[in-house]
């Protein structure tokens, strides 16, 4: 298994690789280079070099102008509309999200917005609208598409055992308005009925805390291996090596012990909602 894992991080060819090395010889046949292109398409050099190098996803409107700038008779826009779902995901994140399904369990903490399988479409919406620099509304709409479709995992029979861990300043954050955290607290809270999720709120008020680096997704794979995922500012990457993974999983036990019980939790969620 760890092996296999390393081959998928180190080759892992996803269908923006292809349509990169694509959009690179449509290019150098129109006698163009990467600046020349950059600048009729009024976009930045390395907005061409990353999508060529299947760094960042060709969007569908933009593959449109480059099929006309390059006469390339719809090539572009037919290969991105032909790329699988599982591939839609930002390249980055596309090994942790087929963990993510696969996964017997998992582990999520959160401390700037509820977590992404728990999401409304509302909320994650003004997620995604807050991004710097701000998406495209056709990205936007498939980054929302994205990210509910995840929530199959929710409905995957075996269940999964979720947990999630979530600060309590981000139930008082009002993304896309007091409506929008309103319905999506009512949410958590029906989600913290089901028998195999666990909801802990993590009080502000306390004066310790053993997560302050940031989030982080621990999940266990069918065969048992387990994986660590940390996300920041544009960074994001997989853990599999087992002393790492252990002290990410050393770092989420004790928060477990200092956040409230998930009985505890629901009331509050009962009393943000003014239902206790």
């Amino acid at each position: 298994m760890q092996q296999a894992k390393q081959q998928k991080k180190t080759k892992r060819v996803t269908s923006w690789h292809l349509i990169g090395a694509q959009l690179a010889m449509f290019r150098k046949a129109a006698g163009m280079t990467q600046a020349s292109l950059a600048e009729r398409c009024c976009v930045s050099d390395d907005t061409i070099a990353s999508i060529e190098q299947g760094r960042r996803p060709l969007q569908l409107d933009f593959a449109i102008m480059l099929d006309e700038l390059l006469e390339t008779k719809g090539a572009l826009k037919v290969a991105v509309e032909k790329v699988p779902e599982k591939e839609r995901f930002p390249a980055f994140v596309q090994d942790f999200v087929e963990y993510e399904q696969e996964a017997v369990s998992l582990l999520s903490y959160q401390n700037q917005v509820v977590p992404g399988l728990l999401q409304t479409e509302d909320y994650a919406r003004a997620v995604f609208d807050s991004l710097y620099p701000p998406l495209e509304a056709e990205e936007l709409d498939e980054r929302v598409a994205n990210r509910l479709n995840r929530r199959a995992l929710l409905e995957r029979k075996p269940r999964p055992m979720l947990t999630f861990l979530i600060e309590e300043v981000v139930l008082h954050r009002p993304l896309g308005g007091p409506e929008v955290l309103r319905e999506q607290i009512r949410c958590l809270r029906e989600y913290a009925r089901l028998p195999f999720v666990s909801i802990q709120i993590v009080p502000t008020a306390r004066q310790t805390h053993a997560a302050l680096d940031g989030p982080m997704v621990l999940l266990e794979t069918p065969d048992h291996d387990q994986l660590a995922y940390i996300e920041g500012q544009r960074v994001s990457f997989l853990v599999d090596d087992p002393d790492e993974v252990s002290v990410f999983q050393q770092k989420c036990g004790m928060l477990r012990s200092q956040a409230l019980s998930p009985e505890e939790s629901i009331r509050l969620l009962d009393d943000l909602l003014g239902e206790r």
